[in-house]
Order: C-alpha cells, then structure tokens, then sequence
C-alpha cells in the first residue's frame, strides 16, 4: 500500500488509516484484535484512537479502545515500530474527563500520562487536539448562524493556543509524543497554530483531521488548500458519512448493531431528507456503473486532491475488507462526472 509522509513530519503513513472508535462498543478485543491483524496484512501501517473512544462516549467505557490497542501491543511486542498511533485528547464538554475542562497545556500532560498507560508504549506518534476550545462549525454546526465569531476573545484564544503548544513542547521534549495536530478545527484555527508555532519557535501542526464526504465536503477547497500549501497532512474522518453512504440505511432500514441504532451524542443529525436524496443519487451512478456505493463513496474521498490518509472505520471484519479494497479503484472521468452532477443537487444535504 502507498505510503505518504505526514506533513512537514518524517513520518510515512499509508493512505488508509486505521479508525478504532467502535471498539469497546460495538466491537469487542477480538474483533479489535482481528481489524488490526488484518489491516496491517494489507499494508495498513497508521491507527487512529481517542482517549474518549469508543462511541458513543460514556464514564464507563472511556479510554477502552486505546485499552484494546494497549492489549494488542502487549500481544505483540516486536510491531510497534511497525504502527504509527495517533490519539487525541478530548476537549471541553466530557464531565468524566478532567471534568469537562477545556485543553490546556497541563490538562495536554495529564492527558498523555493517561493515553500512554493505556496504550502500553512509551511514545505516542501524533498526538491531536480532538476539537478546539471555542465553538467550531463541526457536527451539523456548519450553517449559518450557528457559531457565534463575534463572540470569539482572539486575545483569550491565541494565549490559550500559547499554552497548548507548550505543553505539546514539554511532551515532545520528554520523548513522550513526536508530533502534534489538530481535529475538527478551521482555517483560522489552523493558521493561527502556525502563526504561533512559527513566531515563538514551537511544535507545528502536522495534520488536521476533520469530517470530509460526499455529503460533507465543506473543507474543499478552503482548508485543502491551507493543508496543501502549508504541507499539513488532511485526515478526512467519517468518510461515509457515518455510515449512510454504505447505502445501509436506504428505504428507511436501520440495521440491528449499526450505529444509527445506539443513542448519539449529537444526534442522528446526519438522518435528513435531503441526505437519503443525495443517497440515493449516488446509489443510482454505482449501480449503473456495477459499483458498491461505499467503494465509490470512499474511492471518492481517496482520489480527492489534498487528501494525506483516509480515516476508515467497521464494525465488521467484511466492511473493512471492503473500505480497504477500495482504495484500489480508481473511478473514472465518466464516473467522477455522473457522482459531481448529483454532488451539485446536494451540496450540504445536512
């Protein structure tokens, strides 16, 4: 599998990461155990976990997926040089992380005392901020509106931003994580990481990972091109949008197991009208062209310009089969221009 370097970081990834937030919750430590095996059979050298994982987040499961990659690693003690981990450390709003405080450089070293523990190894790869301290326009808060700007103390968020960025230093000097980055964050957010990190000499940003899709694909071109002009690393996450774009939850099915059949944190707000039109638009250019929607769906994200390495996520063995596999179709000039006519239909069906 093609690996590309992460960034301005010298890590090399491949262009599929390994997402682990079902396991704990709908998978259990073999199933885990049985993805991570697989995925790194096929190549796959890049996972991604949270401190909060799984979902939906609660006390009682908190800090089990990177528990079960803790396990696997003890395992399998001569691989972990042959994975690349990134987590992230939850921001404000969990009470039953750090009580609910916002990300702070010491909440930053609390954090990764905690992720190291869990996950058995003494240095973490890429260590992301999993959403900024202010109100972002992430998670169906992206319409007009929604986040109050004028709000925003600028002079309260870059010193708050200065003491992330040293404590993410502190750790990077203690050897207890090699590289930083973002999540769910903006161009703004990111330039002014950079502004700082550049201004006072500290960690930069590698990678920013946030939702991309065909029915969410808002950071294009604005934040791809921040990313690409700026050598960070794009992380889409949710490349199915949740799920919907596996085309599982046409005609109103909602399958036993699946995630829109267990309580969301934010809501099924992805569950629209104009979301199961813009479903079955695509659904209508895969069949006629003898596709799986979700390989076209996520062959879609994979082909993207600007794209580093895609987050992909099961909850069974055969989906991630076949979320892997895709990565070797490469959909063509017809295809890409039937899947933009139906894009243009539904630009933000949520």
């Amino acid at each position: 599998m093609k690996k590309i370097k992460l960034g301005c970081s010298e890590l090399q990834v491949t262009e599929i990461c390994l997402g682990s937030m079902t396991w704990g919750q709908q998978n259990s430590l073999s199933e885990a155990f049985e993805q991570i095996d697989y995925a790194l059979d096929q190549g796959v050298n890049f996972i991604d976990t949270a401190e909060m994982y799984p979902v939906p987040p609660n006390e009682n499961t908190c800090g089990d997926t990177e528990r079960f990659i803790g396990e696997w690693l003890r395992a399998n003690p001569g691989k972990r040089d042959d994975v690349v981990i990134a987590t992230k450390i939850a921001g404000v709003g969990l009470p039953w992380i750090r009580n609910g405080s916002p990300i702070s450089g010491k909440r930053i070293k609390e954090a990764v005392e905690g992720s190291l523990k869990r996950l058995n190894t003494d240095c973490i790869d890429l260590y992301q901020l999993h959403w900024p301290n202010r109100i972002s326009p992430h998670f169906a808060r992206h319409w007009p509106g929604m986040v109050p700007h004028t709000q925003v103390d600028r002079t309260q968020q870059e010193a708050e931003m200065l003491d992330i960025l040293h404590g993410l230093e502190d750790c990077i000097n203690a050897g207890k994580i090699r590289y930083c980055g973002l999540s769910d964050d903006t161009p703004w957010g990111l330039g002014e990481y950079m502004r700082l990190s550049e201004k006072y000499d500290l960690p930069t940003m590698v990678s920013i990972q946030n939702e991309f899709s065909l029915i969410h694909a808002k950071d294009s071109p604005y934040l791809l091109e921040s990313c690409v002009l700026n050598d960070v690393a794009y992380l889409p996450w949710s490349p199915l949008g949740g799920g919907v774009l596996s085309g599982k939850y046409r005609n109103g099915q909602i399958p036993a197991g699946s995630r829109w059949s267990v309580k969301q944190r934010n809501g099924q707000f992805r569950n629209t009208p104009m979301t199961h039109k813009a479903i079955e638009g695509y659904h209508a250019v895969a069949k006629r062209h003898g596709l799986s929607l979700a390989q076209m769906a996520l062959a879609w994200v994979y082909q993207t310009e600007g794209v580093t390495a895609t987050i992909i996520g099961a909850s069974s063995l055969a989906q991630l089969k076949e979320n892997i596999d895709a990565c070797h179709l490469k959909l063509s000039t017809e295809v890409l221009d039937e899947i933009n006519a139906v894009f243009r239909q539904y630009p933000v069906p949520f």
